[in-house]
């Protein structure tokens, strides 16, 4: 059994914040995988004319190329007309019954996920990892008590979750009552502060507009190029 992280977003454009996550999390939960899932589009910010799927997709093999733990996923792109996380987690999971399945999401998404289509089943199809950032508050009064029954909380501990722990880390509520870790097999919702990021593809794009050069030291060299070459942004 294999252990695969997907990360859906816009990526317009792909950072270093992101990369960071992706090697991050691959190192503390073990993965064997680490599945970038870049949206057809992002229909709030359409006003802002953002680099084309294709273009966006191309930034990303690019920049990942030379990681061999990382891939680039065309499953979004390949049918705009579902682009809700709930049916690409749906595909991914009927297809992959045999691997260990994780989808990550940062503290706004977290915060926010209420508002997400079905987003109870998003939150019980396969394991979550919240990744938190600086200046985001992580509360769990938003969500039902089965699913805080689901999280364990890694903040401020030196690992995250290495196969010996398995997915079975005890959650918080069951740190709290004394019971074993593996009393049940449900997916689980980590929390981890192990990536400590505040990168901004907003500010990147607004520092291109405005013809700055400080975006450059946020973004991938492979990517810089690929945005320089096309005028993205501007």
């Amino acid at each position: 059994m294999g252990r695969i992280a997907f990360y859906g977003g816009s990526f317009d454009p792909v950072h270093l914040g992101h990369l960071e996550i992706a090697r991050r999390l691959t190192a503390g939960f073990e993965l064997d995988e680490f599945v970038f899932i870049p949206a057809f589009h992002a229909p709030h910010k359409r006003e802002n004319k953002p680099a084309s799927p294709f273009q966006r997709f191309a930034m990303l093999s690019l920049v990942t190329e030379s990681e061999h733990n990382f891939r680039v996923s065309t499953i979004e792109l390949d049918d705009p007309e579902h682009p809700y996380s709930i049916e690409t987690l749906s595909k991914l999971n009927s297809g992959m019954p045999d691997e260990e399945l994780f989808f990550v999401i940062g503290a706004d998404s977290w915060q926010e996920i209420t508002t997400w289509r079905r987003w109870e089943e998003v939150l019980s199809i396969v394991n979550i990892i919240v990744v938190t950032r600086p200046g985001i508050e992580i509360t769990f009064e938003h969500v039902n008590e089965e699913i805080q029954d689901r999280i364990v909380d890694l903040r401020q501990q030196t690992g995250d979750v290495s196969r010996e722990k398995g997915v079975g880390a005890a959650p918080v509520a069951a740190q709290r009552a004394g019971r074993g870790a593996k009393e049940d097999d449900r997916p689980r919702i980590y929390i981890t502060d192990s990536v400590n990021v505040d990168v901004s593809a907003t500010a990147i794009r607004k520092l291109i507009r405005e013809g700055m050069d400080g975006w450059k030291k946020m973004v991938p060299e492979a990517a810089t190029r690929f945005i320089e070459k096309y005028g993205l942004y501007r």
